[in-house]
């Protein structure tokens, strides 16, 4: 262990310092992290870093879906549920179809079930990688909202293929019922096993005697056992941490108080960017062990880099032609749920966005990686070694092409500066803050209307809020009297902005940043 611990350390400095290159030149972190494992990989006497499946599976994939499912924006997700059930479920079947067809076709040896079992494992885009690219760039909030819905239920979907797949190949046949009824047993009991276990863990935040290390504790393993009973129940671990994590989410008001919300949330960011950080920089450095294993079964590297190529194409032409389909389909049959864009062309290029988002990352590697070394004939599984690379070349050339790429396009074309469904966050936010004024004022008003008659100080309150109305000020005087109605009042204005999130044209992340102030001002005046 202490002989590992040098590589460690170096590994997290190395994301540090990459993660701040990419900054200051303005790309996703991830592109960098791979392409920076990739040249340590190619350095000569650099040992081989062999990584366990399982370690990015239970280790890394359920805290960084339950991070996402928890920024996610429920009403969003509602909102724009077709589209991205779509693209989670049908999409990414037409994509692992996709794959199966050509590879079958190009690829010499592989069949039908070994092209779906590639096609699983390359098909879902990694949510990462979108999220951090996305960050550079500005676009419409309907299609950040699918986005990031997708990217929560397409990892449950591929590695349903994946596991299907895998036992075709290794029985060499495939039974449409048992595949179907064992595919809605994973997702239904999969949403029920992490609906279940959210309620349990809120049930412990709210009973039991727990501070904010206990607290955040709670939220840190709350997704491992999600995930773990899931498997256990041979149901999908993902949907489990997704639906427990949203669950979650949706009610943190209620089981975490503020400086639960706050300090977690640095916690969480932290231990997050370390996660992805190792994963990133993992998927560069394996390369020595799968060009390894390319040599060992005597397949040429130009060979196996075009066959790479050919399916990375695939990838993207199969997502763009089902962008394009979804919308014809939208646009025959459900008219009215079109995204409202100011020209017939920006709606033309929302597609051809959602079709260039299709990064691959975390959950492709492990998949790939999971694959047995034998099945259970005794048999060495057909073409693994093969499966891998070209994974890594799908991971590879999505991510620095179409990350790349991504920001260029729509920062030159310019299709996606005026979307008419776009709120005026600006505007919004004003209104926003003028009626959290109003209601405190209401509040305020009626609680203390025969409290504050004939008393100065509370005669002084009413009139600060009076005249903040008008014009926002600090205020500059505070006794437990006064702190203990400014906490109502946090309270009064929570309890406001819970209320206003239920118009469906007021995006959820504006009031996010609301009640994140709130919860700033609550700690303040805690310890006034």
């Amino acid at each position: 262990m202490h002989n590992q611990l040098p590589f460690f350390m170096a590994m997290i400095a190395s994301i540090v310092l990459l993660t701040m290159l990419a900054k200051r030149l303005k790309i996703a972190y991830p592109i960098l992290l791979v392409v920076g494992g990739l040249l340590v990989s190619i350095i000569p006497g650099m040992p081989f870093v062999i990584i366990d499946p399982d370690l990015i599976f239970f280790i890394f994939l359920p805290p960084l879906l339950f991070e996402a499912a928890w920024a996610s924006s429920l009403k969003e997700m509602r909102k724009w549920w077709r589209i991205i059930t779509s693209y989670a479920f049908l999409v990414v079947f037409f994509t692992a179809l996709s794959v199966a067809v050509v590879t079958n076709y190009f690829i010499p040896g592989f069949t039908l079930a070994i092209g779906f079992l590639l096609g699983g494992i390359v098909s879902p885009p990694d949510a990462v990688s979108t999220s951090a690219i996305m960050k550079f760039v500005k676009i419409p909030k309907s299609t950040a909202a699918i986005l990031e819905g997708e990217s929560l239920l397409n990892d449950a979907s591929s590695l349903i293929i994946f596991r299907f797949a895998l036992i075709a190949v290794g029985t060499g046949q495939f039974i449409w019922q048992d595949a179907i009824s064992g595919f809605l047993w994973m997702v239904l009991a999969g949403l029920g096993i992490g609906l279940i276990a959210a309620w349990i863990f809120i049930q412990a935040h709210k009973r039991l005697p727990t501070d904010t290390s206990s607290d955040i504790a709670f939220t840190l393993i709350s997704p491992y056992f999600m995930y773990w009973i899931a498997e256990q129940a041979h149901a999908s671990g993902v949907l489990a941490v997704v639906a427990g994590g949203l669950l979650m989410s949706q009610k943190r008001l209620t089981f975490l108080n503020s400086a639960s919300r706050l300090r977690g949330l640095n916690v969480w960011e932290i231990f997050v960017f370390l996660l992805n950080g190792i994963v990133f920089l993992l998927i560069g450095l394996e390369l020595p062990e799968v060009t390894a294993g390319l040599y060992a079964d005597g397949i040429p590297m130009n060979e196996a880099i075009g066959y790479g190529v050919l399916v990375t194409a695939v990838l993207i032409l199969a997502r763009i032609i089902s962008s394009y389909g979804a919308l014809v389909f939208t646009y025959i049959f459900r008219r009215q749920k079109l995204p409202h864009a100011s020209s017939f062309k920006r709606r033309l290029a929302m597609p051809l966005l959602l079709g260039w988002t299709g990064m691959r990352g975390v959950v492709s590697l492990a998949a790939a990686l999971a694959i047995p070394l034998k099945l259970d004939n005794g048999a060495f599984f057909p073409h693994r070694n093969l499966i891998l690379f070209i994974t890594f070349v799908a991971i590879l050339l999505t991510l620095v092409v179409q990350g790349l790429t991504l920001p260029i396009l729509i920062k030159k074309t310019k299709l996606f500066d005026s979307f008419i469904d776009e709120e005026r966050e600006d505007e919004t936010r004003r209104q926003m803050k003028i009626g959290l004024k109003q209601e405190v004022h209401k509040f305020l008003k009626h609680k203390y209307d025969t409290e504050w008659q004939g008393n100065e100080s509370m005669a002084k309150f009413i009139q600060h809020w009076e005249e903040r109305i008008k014009v926002t000020e600090a205020d500059t005087w505070m006794n437990e009297r006064t702190k203990t109605i400014f906490l109502e009042m946090i309270e009064k204005q929570r309890n406001y902005l819970v209320e206003l999130n239920k118009d469906p044209l007021i995006n959820e992340s504006i009031i996010r940043e609301q009640l994140y102030q709130l919860d700033l001002e609550e700690e303040r005046l805690r310890v006034v």
